[in-house]
């Protein structure tokens, strides 16, 4: 690619990320029914609440669309977004056959990783929304969210 070629894009903005991961996840559902977009929002808004910077805003809305192959790596990786950004997406996207451990230290070494996960995790395991799932359900990701929050020392 030469140097002398279009200028650089700049950066999507807050509200382009949302409109995006709206859109990529439009017609999925979390565990409960509810629209997808929902539980996006509710990370977003955890971060921002917690401190969280706008890179860490957009990694939110976008924390589970490479895992729920509603982006591509081959898009993040491509999109105008902080490296910084791309980095949080991809240090919380789950890998098949991952140990829990392996995934909370990939988090961990990951800068601004950690507090989007804590967002991710307190509305996953927010009671409204356990509440509605049956009881083997709720008890299996109950443990599931304790045991995360351990290995990322965010008890």
């Amino acid at each position: 690619m030469s140097h002398d070629s279009a200028p650089p894009v700049p950066p999507l903005s807050p509200a382009e990320v949302e409109a995006i991961a709206r859109a990529a996840h439009a017609g999925q559902t979390d565990k409960a029914g509810r629209p997808y977009a929902e539980h996006l929002q509710a990370v977003a808004e955890g971060v921002r609440v917690r401190g969280g910077d706008d890179e860490q805003i957009a990694a939110a809305w976008l924390h589970d669309a490479v895992e729920d192959d509603a982006l591509t790596e081959r898009w993040l990786d491509e999109a105008p977004l902080s490296r910084r950004t791309k980095d949080i997406v991809l240090a919380l996207t789950k890998r098949a056959g991952e140990p829990p451990e392996a995934y909370a230290a990939r988090i961990l070494a990951t800068p601004g990783a950690a507090l989007v996960k804590e967002a991710d995790l307190a509305h996953n395991a927010d009671p409204a929304r356990l509440a509605v799932l049956d009881e083997a359900t709720r008890t299996r990701l109950a443990e599931k969210y304790t045991r995360m929050r351990a290995l990322l020392g965010q008890e």
